[in-house]
């Protein structure tokens, strides 16, 4: 069965500020009807990456197809997607209606036509009765779904969000996030999210791409990124796992002078220099043996679900550790634990 060519195709994509590099040769393809998050720290690249991709700024180098078209030489207005901004940017003179109808009244679309398509995006985001009313009477999560059903009514085959949920608390994020992802998939059009919140990137993508100066370092499933980190800065930034360095012994174990013992993955690769080990995948010892090491508690904190320690190892380390509520009340300050996890939860770092 042939494969399905992608929807968008960038490559080689260069941008530079003056000295700042801040897209490096970024090469990424998107499939229709996926919904990709980027996500990295500030200054990584990510709405530059999005702004370029709209047509608001322009690449130095490389290229931008989408569905066989090469955009590079058309317009932002004449860009066959849509996106939609954090601030929502809507016109605070004109109505719900009249904000959404906007980009239909540019584009000539006849009045019937359009007022079709308005009751009909009005209805897809849970907003009818307030076509009349102006930005300024709508609450936050209003205003978010106005822009996205401005966003939407022109049935973008590709739509880009920046930021899209920033604004609104932590509750009304949630919530909207589900929503949003349930519109995605209802118009099949394909959405690439900027986001800062991991959270949020792993709960709503199909595919999570982390960039950090200018260059995608990783991509794929949210598990599987999270899961399998491939360099010390994805697992640091994603989850805020355990980087333990070291290197092999050359017996099959990992010698981590931080740590004060020799670890024992289940895999090493021969140029192995640090291990990634996520906090939930560490839990209490009885004994000791592989894979344990003693510490005290420096601090507790409460998050809800669980608490987040932080233990110092014998060899200086400060492992964060996760506490499950379930498991009762978490260790006091000055405790001292035997902590143990399993072969497979020590993950090579490729750099």
């Amino acid at each position: 069965m042939p494969a399905i060519p992608p929807l968008l195709s960038l490559r080689g994509l260069v941008k530079r500020f003056g000295d700042h590099l801040a897209l490096d040769g970024l090469d990424l393809d998107v499939a229709p009807g996926e919904f990709l998050t980027l996500l990295g720290g500030s200054g990584s690249g990510k709405s530059t990456l999005l702004r370029v991709i709209a047509g608001f700024e322009t690449a130095d180098a490389g290229r931008l197809d989408l569905a066989g078209q090469d955009l590079a030489p058309l317009p932002p207005h004449a860009r066959p997607l849509n996106m939609m901004f954090q601030s929502y940017a809507l016109f605070p003179h004109l109505s719900v209606a009249a904000n959404i109808a906007y980009g239909l009244r540019r584009d000539g679309v006849p009045r019937a036509e359009r007022e079709r398509r308005v009751a009909g995006a009005l209805a897809l985001v849970g907003l009818e009765g307030l076509e009349g009313r102006m930005p300024q009477r709508l609450s936050g999560g209003q205003r978010q779904r106005v822009a996205l059903a401005r966003a939407l009514v022109k049935r973008p085959r590709l739509l880009l969000l920046d930021e899209p949920l920033g604004a609104l608390d932590a509750h009304l994020r949630e919530r909207t996030g589900f929503e949003l992802r349930a519109l995605q998939r209802a118009t099949g059009a394909a959405f690439i999210m900027v986001t800062h919140d991991q959270q949020e990137a792993l709960s709503l993508a199909d595919r999570v791409a982390v960039l950090e100066a200018g260059r995608l370092v990783q991509q794929g499933p949210p598990r599987a990124v999270y899961e399998r980190p491939a360099t010390r800065f994805v697992a640091g930034f994603l989850g805020g796992a355990n980087v333990l360095e070291g290197r092999p012994d050359g017996r099959g174990g990992f010698d981590c002078p931080a740590l004060g013992v020799a670890l024992r993955p289940a895999a090493l690769p021969a140029a192995t220099t640090a291990l990634a080990l996520r906090p939930e995948r560490i839990a209490r010892a009885t004994v000791a043996g592989e894979n344990t090491v003693e510490g005290v508690v420096e601090e507790v904190a409460f998050r809800g679900d669980d608490s987040l320690l932080l233990v110092r190892a014998g060899g200086g380390a400060l492992l964060r550790v996760g506490h499950a509520e379930e498991d009762g009340p978490p260790p006091p300050r000055g405790a001292v634990l035997r902590l143990g996890w399993e072969a497979a939860a020590l993950v090579p770092l490729a750099a």
